[in-house]
This record gives structure tokens, C-alpha cells and sequence, in this order.
């Protein structure tokens, strides 16, 4: 089985169940860059509540600009702001201290496309959860699937619910550092769920892919 999924920094919970269960992954490039999408954002979990990263692009010529072209921008020493971010939400979560020197560096290299800097951060989540799926670059954009596809590019999206775009994905709660100030905050970036669970997060994400999808691989 085959899934299609968008770029994304730092993905939520959900992207990672299909990382898991389908046995073929295909990364789209060739979609129109929009903003306010896991393409360039994420979101963790800080002291006050939920906090959304978002990564500065260069500004395209055209609105429809592939994603492929897309450059990161330097503007407002964003690198250094989002490790802060991360290093405040989550220094005294159980494994941050055991995870946090394969990160930084991530904060530290001035990479020139997003869609390689999601990539790479993508290729270091999955070894530390230990997952291998098997994941490519689009080489056109489709829209037309055959059976055993699933297009995840557009449902897996800050602005929708994941409740009734993805039934199959249901979040197995976990332990978070701030649970008892804001309750659990399913479907949060994926560090969020390493971060906290460390060597266990491979079994949250295997709870969390419901009672259909484990055939899929």
C-alpha cells in the first residue's frame, strides 16, 4: 500500500502512523507552496499551552510556486528562536537531554531548500524511533490514484480536524511534561512524543494507527 504525503517540519503525530503503517511513501514536490501548513510549521507544546513554530520562507514570484523551489529565509534569526522554543518546552521532559545534540545541528546549518531540511530532520525522527520506511521524492503531481494509494497530502493540515479527515488515526494518550496544567494535547509535533516518551514512542504510534492499518505494510 501507498501513501502520499506533503513536506513537513517537524510533522504531528498523525503524518508518523503513515510513516509506519504503509509500505511505500511518497513525498510530494511538485504541490503549490501555501503557508499555515505543516510544510514550513509545527506545533509543541509549551508552558502556557500549544505554540506554533513556523519557519520563514522566501517570498516566490507567482502564487503558484512548487514546493521544490521553496528557500528559507533568514529573516528574524528564526533558527536560534525555534531551538529556544524547543529547549524551553521541553528541557525537563524525560529525554530531551538524551535527544537534544542530534537536533541542534539542524539549528546551527543554514540549509537553502525546505523541502531538503524537512527531509533530513524526517530521515533522523524516523532512526530514533526506529522506523525505515520506504520514502521518495514525487517526480510529478498527481491527481489521480489507483487503488492501495491514499492521498494524505491536503488532510494531514493544521486547519482541519483530524477527527473526520483521518478516522483511522486515533491518539493513544501519553505522558507530556505539562499534561496536569493543560490536559493531553493529542497530535502535537512528533517531538513532542520522543521528547516524552523516548524509546516508547514507537508503540504510541503503533496504538495510534487504529484497527485497520496495521495490515497495510
Amino acid at each position: 500500500m501507498t501513501v502520499y504525503l506533503s513536506s513537513a517540519y517537524l510533522a504531528p503525530v498523525e503524518y508518523y502512523t503513515k510513516l509506519l503503517a504503509y509500505g511505500q511513501v511518497y513525498i510530494e514536490q511538485h504541490d503549490h507552496y501555501t503557508k499555515q501548513t505543516y510544510r514550513n510549521r509545527c506545533t509543541i507544546a509549551a508552558p502556557d499551552g500549544t505554540l506554533a513554530l513556523s519557519i520563514p520562507t522566501v517570498k516566490p514570484d507567482t502564487l503558484k510556486y512548487p514546493m521544490r523551489d521553496i528557500r528559507i529565509s533568514d529573516h528574524g534569526n528564526w533558527r536560534h528562536l525555534h531551538w529556544n522554543a524547543i529547549e524551553s518546552a521541553y528541557n525537563h521532559t524525560p529525554f530531551f537531554e538524551y535527544y537534544k545534540d542530534d537536533f541542534r545541528p539542524f539549528y546551527e546549518k543554514r540549509y537553502e531548500f525546505l523541502t531538503d531540511f524537512n527531509e533530513e530532520l524526517c530521515y533522523l525522527i524516523c532512526s530514533l524511533i526506529d522506523i525505515q520506511p520506504v520514502m521518495k521524492r514525487t517526480s510529478e503531481y498527481k491527481t489521480e490514484f489507483a487503488p492501495g494509494e491514499t492521498d494524505f497530502r491536503e488532510r494531514i493540515h493544521p486547519k482541519k480536524d483530524f477527527r473526520l479527515e483521518d478516522p483511522d488515526f486515533s491518539p493513544q494518550p501519553y505522558y507530556q511534561v505539562f499534561q496536569e496544567r493543560h490536559g493531553f494535547l493529542p497530535n502535537l509535533s512528533i517531538i513532542d512524543l520522543l521528547f516524552n516518551m523516548g524509546p516508547e514512542s514507537l508503540l504510541v504510534l503503533q496504538q495510534s494507527n487504529g484497527n485497520d492499518t496495521g495490515n497495510l505494510v
